[in-house]
């Protein structure tokens, strides 16, 4: 019998950003006073247990999970947390995220500074092993184009992070004609944000960032730059994939298929008509045992299956009920070890431009 296939472990997806790099009234002004005195969540919290009202309770001290690792001084301590869930070969790709410009209030420290703490994150020692490091851009701050050159080529970072509904297109003219050419010269990988929940810029609706979001928004770019890998994260998020396992598709109206970014995610993909699009199962796969069973469906395609990452979304995954080191632990179970192995070290090489098929 041959030997297993060892795994290395590549989570694709996770941000070590803290509060400070948030803005301050994000998502509505109360939430300064919760920042301020993150005790009151405690006090919410003990209120709730008195009470027996443990569904309450479980979420507030799920909130207090999340402020706990959120309020870190830095970077680097984020990371620490994330890496006691994983085996200690594990890879992370690190995505920072610019929110100084989507009208939420101020930022105690710009992109400028997050990227350079990145850096001195993926510098480490201890760390540059496993801190993979995208770097990111909104494409209307003055020296975007810059700051990103910037870190690709004075710090290494390996991949570009954007998230469209903070206030851009994915065809923003200086994204077309500088970033994404830099891109496929430069051998760099995309991140995109592509699920209906998540942060956005102050005042578009819910139709505005749906429209600069869904996966029909990227066509464009794909047609355009074929050697571009473009990695929609989410797999279109929670809410479609509910519809999708839930609910189906009436045959008869296939435009409803279109319209769900999970279903349309998988029939771009197995379409044959876009090689460089991904995917990846981060914060969608924390709903475990609701969603494991349809990703195992779509794993069952061959063309899906070669282009699904693994990855968490952490910390944004503190709010949920389940740890890091329990999903993937349920998950590696769950699709067993051989295509376990392709989605999160196989699959992960090639996005990273590390090797070919």
């Amino acid at each position: 019998m041959p030997e297993p296939k060892k795994t290395q472990i590549t989570n694709c997806h996770i941000h070590t950003f803290t509060t400070s790099h948030a803005p301050k009234y994000f998502p509505v002004r109360s939430v300064v006073v919760f920042r301020a005195a993150p005790w009151l969540v405690t006090g919410l919290r003990w209120g709730a247990s008195v009470l027996r009202m443990p569904e309450t309770a479980s979420m507030l001290q799920r909130l207090e999970n999340f402020h706990d690792t959120s309020s870190h001084r830095k970077q680097s301590e984020v990371f620490r947390e994330v890496r006691n869930y994983y085996p200690s070969d594990t890879r992370f790709v690190v995505l920072p995220m610019d929110m100084a410009l989507i009208g939420h209030g101020p930022v105690d420290k710009d992109i400028y500074d997050q990227h350079t703490e990145l850096a001195e994150l993926a510098a480490d020692p201890k760390y540059k092993a496993q801190v993979i490091a995208f770097g990111t851009i909104y494409p209307d701050r003055e020296d975007g184009v810059e700051e990103f050159k910037r870190v690709v080529e004075e710090h290494g970072f390996r991949g570009l992070k954007l998230y469209n509904k903070l206030g851009y297109a994915p065809d923003h003219p200086v994204l077309m004609e500088q970033i994404y050419p830099y891109c496929v010269e430069k051998n760099i990988p995309v991140m995109v944000h592509c699920s209906r929940g998540g942060v956005y810029h102050k005042g578009w609706t819910q139709a505005r960032r749906d429209k600069v979001t869904a996966p029909d928004a990227w066509l464009d770019v794909l047609k355009e730059f074929k050697d571009l890998r473009v990695c929609l994260a989410h797999w279109g998020g929670e809410s479609d994939w509910i519809i999708n396992r839930r609910d189906g598709f009436d045959p008869d109206k296939p435009e409803a298929k279109m319209r769900n970014w999970a279903a349309r995610i998988e029939e771009l993909i197995s379409s044959g008509d876009y090689p460089n699009l991904w995917t990846d199962i981060s914060y969608t796969m924390f709903k475990f045992d609701e969603n494991v069973p349809l990703l195992r469906a779509y794993l069952s395609n061959p063309k899906i299956r070669k282009r699904v990452l693994f990855g968490s979304d952490f910390y944004m995954t503190r709010n949920e009920k389940l740890s890091e080191k329990e999903i993937s632990l349920r998950l590696r179970h769950a699709l067993g070890e051989e295509i376990f192995h392709d989605i999160a070290d196989v699959n992960p090489r090639i996005w990273l431009g590390e090797t070919t098929e």
